[in-house]
């Protein structure tokens, strides 16, 4: 390994992924003579960049390496384009944003591998309308949901299918910190008309996690102006985000209600049967037969998160193969004791109570208060719903935990907010939410 290589694995261990691929990726040693060594990059703007940008780190990794350098000069690649200055884009445009529609997708995110159950069924029946039908079905598409449960899955999905069936259709998939750094470097760099031209000439732009945005109010503008241009012409967008675009904070009013004019759908935590589902799914394309009881203890003991649920298999899966042994429940249980936290914590009517009031922004004393008023009448059902699900107490324990209520009164919240989760979805996912805070 040259002093160059040896400096450039220094680096990206101290800088982000995205300017390690913007500005290093394609760096090489030239020449090295003595305590001097001479660096290939692709073009003009590079060269501007880590002379002005990058020389002190350079240069404290070559004192962290210990290594006898004292100057490092950057020479433009004779096979660079130097004709047509107007065509040099810049690094940050050329290496992640140009790149190939495939090359930005995973090829492990499938419809095909797309577990479907009721938590996400509308969810994935829109992406696949917008996957058959782009401009045509749902303009804009969002998505949102939890983090883990299968939004960025969904859109990478839809990408690698246009990629398929419209072959002449430009997909541009992002994520909207990529978006955000690729921004502040052309505005640097005076690029800003190629960013531009490749965002805005899009014929389907993806873009993930657009949450993100919240409070960036120059991004957000871009963003604003971007959204415009494509939803002028007729393109389609698709948009995932943690929250519904009413509760991202920091959320431009004007982008807000854009992210509204289409389709919102959303996707809850997966319920049991689904997570068994997802875990044939994934046993099945790694080629393993899970015993039922190792199934069960994993769909029942992970959160409601498909990405801690895959996690906890793929590690499974790992240590059986490195072993030798058979995946079987005592080794599930030693390799995943994390998922277990010891003896099953014993839920208290109180913890219920302080949970709920900490999630409602509510003094536990509130919501026991005799009052019908909304705020607090509402958050006290969900509690009592909780402690009916989640403790061995009975109805009338749980009346007298809120000043003796009859225990019909407590029934009549339970079967209220019972019935309610099953068409607000909102609910439905702060009571996943909260039932997780107590594993």
């Amino acid at each position: 390994m040259n002093a160059w290589d040896q400096i450039k694995l220094s680096l990206a261990e101290k800088i982000s992924t995205e300017a390690f691929q913007n500005w290093f990726a394609d760096t090489r040693l030239q020449q090295a003579d003595g305590d001097r060594i001479s660096v290939l990059v692709p073009n003009e703007a590079t060269k501007d960049w880590m002379e002005r940008e990058y020389a002190e780190s350079v240069h404290a990794a070559i004192r962290d390496l210990k290594l006898p350098i004292r100057q490092v000069s950057y020479e433009i690649s004779s096979s660079a384009v130097t004709s047509n200055s107007h065509t040099d884009f810049s690094p940050a445009v050329t290496d992640s944003l140009f790149q190939s529609p495939v090359s930005q997708l995973n090829p492990k995110f499938t419809f095909d591998n797309f577990v479907v159950g009721s938590c996400n069924q509308f969810a994935h029946a829109a992406a696949k309308a917008v996957a058959t039908m782009p401009s045509r079905s749902y303009n804009p598409l969002f998505i949102y949901g939890g983090v883990g449960m299968g939004k960025t899955h969904l859109i990478h999905a839809i990408g690698r299918s246009l990629v398929q069936n419209f072959g002449g259709m430009r997909i541009v998939y992002t994520t909207s910190e990529r978006f955000m750094n690729q921004m502040i470097n052309c505005i640097k760099l005076d690029r800003m008309p190629q960013f531009h031209q490749h965002f805005r000439s899009a014929d389907v732009l993806l873009i993930d996690d657009v949450h993100i945005l919240g409070g960036k109010e120059r991004t957000q503008d871009e963003f604003f102006h971007t959204f415009n241009e494509l939803y002028d012409h007729q393109k389609q967008i698709v948009i995932s985000s943690d929250s519904s675009p009413k509760n991202i904070p920091g959320l431009v009013e004007r982008l807000r209600s854009r992210f509204e004019w289409g389709l919102m759908v959303d996707v809850q935590p997966p319920d049991l049967e689904t997570k068994m589902a997802i875990l044939d799914k994934k046993s099945e394309l790694e080629g393993i037969k899970l015993p039922e009881d190792v199934r069960i203890f994993l769909a029942t003991k992970t959160k409601s998160n498909v990405r801690e649920l895959e996690g906890a298999l793929i590690r499974l899966i790992a240590y059986s193969s490195v072993s030798g042994g058979t995946i079987n429940l005592a080794m599930a249980q030693q390799i995943l004791k994390h998922l277990v936290h010891g003896p099953e914590r014993r839920v208290t009517v109180e913890a219920v109570i302080r949970a709920v009031a900490e999630r409602f922004s509510l003094q536990p004393s509130q919501i026991k208060q005799k009052t019908n008023e909304h705020r607090i009448s509402y958050p006290r059902q969900i509690a009592m719903y909780l402690m009916k699900e989640l403790t061995d107490a009975s109805l009338p324990e749980i009346g007298r935990a809120f000043g003796g209520k009859h225990h019909t009164t407590v029934l009549h919240s339970v079967k209220k907010i019972e019935h309610l989760r099953l068409k607000d979805a909102d609910l439905n996912r702060t009571i996943h939410s909260l039932i997780d805070s107590f594993n």
